[in-house]
């Protein structure tokens, strides 16, 4: 059971679009399109996205996340409507950053909200996770790994290898071209930039550190299934 998502959207191919981009990226959270008006215009619809918040629900709540200004207006009314309070709530984030970042972490078990704020890191214009905390260097491991697959660390890989390590106690950073992230942040992976062929440094530091490095190594050596 994982906290569900509805895209409240001006546009039906928008939406549409948006859900089968997140889909890809968390395959086991519900995402559904809300978008554009029943005849096919361009609008949204409060009944429809009443309905999506509805068969989006699977007991851990539902985010809801908008394109433009009366979108929001559209998703607070519907959200307002629900027989029990607290059912649903209207995230405060860019549409495509935050529901890629909500999608990624309600993937990986997080509660609705914790899937809200995941959805809102994302509107910081310099934020791209948080930022990674800075262990004692002798409780660090670490490991260089050459990427393989065609699109290497963007998309749907860098999704992979955040929720592959989202469950661990364990703090783990990616290094790349001279820049540093958190292994938890798809976007901020994503921000790396690390194509074919690109070398990164992997760094885990806890309890469970030399898991969190066998997963990406795991991954990195399947070409994250691709």
């Amino acid at each position: 059971m994982s906290v569900g998502l509805v895209l409240v959207a001006h546009s039906a191919r928008l939406a549409e679009g948006l859900a089968e981009l997140a889909g890809q990226m968390a395959p086991d959270v519900t995402v559904l399109p809300a978008g554009g008006l029943p005849g096919g215009g361009l609008g949204t619809d409060y009944d429809s996205v009443v309905a999506a918040v509805q068969r989006a629900d699977s007991g851990a709540g539902v985010v809801l996340l908008y394109d433009l200004g009366s979108a929001q207006m559209t998703a607070e009314l519907a959200v307002e409507s629900l027989p029990e309070e607290g059912t649903a709530v209207v995230a405060d984030a860019p549409f495509v950053e935050g529901t890629v970042a909500a999608a990624v972490a309600a993937q990986g078990g997080a509660d609705r909200d914790r899937v809200l704020e995941a959805a809102a890191a994302a509107g910081a214009p310099a934020d791209l996770g948080p930022a990674p905390a800075e262990p004692d260097d002798r409780e660090t491991r670490q490991v260089e790994l050459t990427l393989r697959n065609e699109v290497g660390l963007h998309a749907r890989p860098a999704a992979l290898l955040a929720r592959g390590v989202a469950d661990l106690d364990a703090q783990v950073r990616v290094r790349a071209g001279g820049e540093e992230v958190d292994a938890h942040s798809v976007l901020a992976l994503m921000s790396l930039g690390a194509r074919q062929g690109d070398r990164i440094e992997v760094l885990a530091a806890g309890r469970q550190a030399q898991e969190a490095l066998d997963r990406i190594s795991s991954l990195v050596e399947r070409d994250f299934d691709e």
